[in-house]
């Protein structure tokens, strides 16, 4: 069976909606089909933050945060993001904790991030420059740092939204910056320093000592892991997928050593609109996520029909990179740590139905835990697929043979003839 992703019932259209329609509901009748408006959202937050983009100068507490772009790839910009704001921001940039936290949170958070853009070579992680210095000091920082950030000009730029990496506010180029007493993260300081060790297993012993990824993932953005000559800036939201790949690999490696679950289990939590049903079937190890999004969510704007993608591996694993993107990977490295945690394998399908309610991208990070919540919830057990099918579909509105249809692994498991069979 091909590794690709397979696509059913995708809708697509290069159309944009009307800008008479957003004037007509003045985010008060709801006519895009949302629950929420994210024009007013966005709008809000960013009003928030306009009586600080008067000036080029911007001081504050960085969570610490910082931002490696990829346009002009090897030539990118990086930087600070920093928060007009003193005292603890920790939280700005700490997505581990953003679950309990309302999207309007999540943006006001990310939207008083003004990042400054430094244009550098991807190989100049040594290079004698402050802002480049400055900008991995707080890449390998614990703690929020006193940053200081002078323009050319005032930031400018409306609120993004991103479905890998997390949304930040305003930017402009930096003429220069300044940070005061970084404390280093000292594990994270120690890795830094050995310029033997390779970036997997820099990164993997990072995480091994209960260090958050959101941390792992910054510092490998700075070019902070790997043997020396090697080193090099690596784009935000590569960092972000490329931690998630390396932790889920070598996690997953193990998990495929244990014995296997003895029953079907499902797991359901709904969290921002979106219902996650995880299913994990007795099997060597296999590894699906299925997406299915309604019309007026992120990824299905303008469509009118439900569109539903997925990619999946069996247990030889994938040699390409997964259609569906850093989720993927996001949602394989919290489902094997479960697996290790339970010491069990198992083939394992990820179902997401996102909904209107879920009204824009905040990052690979919420498939992430979003998965980790959902496998935490009290699980059902079944003796049987057929009985599990009918339990998932009391709790999703999009009906089973649909998400069958749409699943390299339940049509694998269901139609293809095994040993069992014969045995018993």
């Amino acid at each position: 069976m091909p590794q690709n992703a397979v696509f059913k019932n995708i809708t697509t259209t290069n159309s944009s909606p009307s800008t008479s329609l957003c004037a007509l509901c003045r985010g008060t009748k709801l006519l895009c089909g949302k629950s929420r408006c994210p024009v007013l959202v966005r709008y809000h937050s960013q009003n928030k933050l306009k009586p600080f983009l008067a000036a080029k100068m911007v001081h504050g507490a960085s969570p610490p945060s910082v931002f490696v772009g990829r346009v002009g790839y090897p030539k990118v910009s990086i930087g600070p993001l920093v928060p007009p704001r003193m005292g603890n921001t920790s939280l700005y940039d700490a997505p581990e904790q953003w679950l309990d936290r309302s999207l309007d949170e999540i943006v006001d958070f990310r939207s008083s991030l003004i990042r400054g853009k430094h244009t550098v070579n991807v190989y100049d992680v040594e290079k004698s420059d402050k802002t480049i210095e400055f900008t991995r000091e707080l890449g390998l920082s614990e703690n929020c740092v006193f940053t200081e950030a002078l323009f050319n000009k005032r930031p400018t730029g409306r609120l993004r939204f991103y479905d890998d990496i997390q949304p930040h506010g305003p930017s402009a180029p930096l003429k220069k910056m300044n940070i005061t007493n970084p404390k280093y993260n000292q594990r994270i300081e120690k890795a830094y320093y050995d310029t033997d060790l390779k970036s997997a297993e820099a990164v993997f012993s990072l995480y091994k000592n209960n260090i958050e990824i959101s941390k792992i993932q910054k510092a490998f953005s700075v070019g902070a892991f790997g043997i020396g000559k090697y080193r090099r800036f690596v784009p935000t939201r590569w960092s972000i997928t490329a931690v998630d790949s390396q932790i889920g690999k070598q996690l997953m490696d193990y998990t495929k050593q244990l014995p296997w679950i003895n029953t079907f289990r499902v797991y359901y939590h709904n969290q921002y609109d979106n219902r996650w049903i995880i299913l994990m079937m007795p099997s060597e190890f296999q590894y699906e996520l299925i997406e299915a999004w309604y019309p007026n969510t992120t990824w299905n704007q303008y469509g009118n029909t439900i569109s539903m993608y997925n990619s999946y591996e069996f247990n030889e694993g994938r040699t390409t990179y997964a259609d569906i993107g850093g989720c993927y990977y996001a949602g394989r490295l919290a489902v094997n740590e479960t697996l290790q945690k339970d010491k069990r394998q198992a083939a394992t399908v990820i179902l997401r139905e996102a909904h209107p309610g879920y009204i824009m991208p905040i990052g690979v990070w919420n498939v992430r835990e979003s998965v980790r919540r959902t496998l935490k919830q009290p699980y059902q057990n079944f003796d049987t697929l057929q009985q599990s099918l009918v339990y998932i579909g009391q709790k999703l509105d999009i009906p089973m043979k649909r998400w069958i249809q749409n699943s390299a692994l339940l049509k694998h498991r269901m139609f293809q003839t095994r040993l069992d069979d014969f045995t018993g």
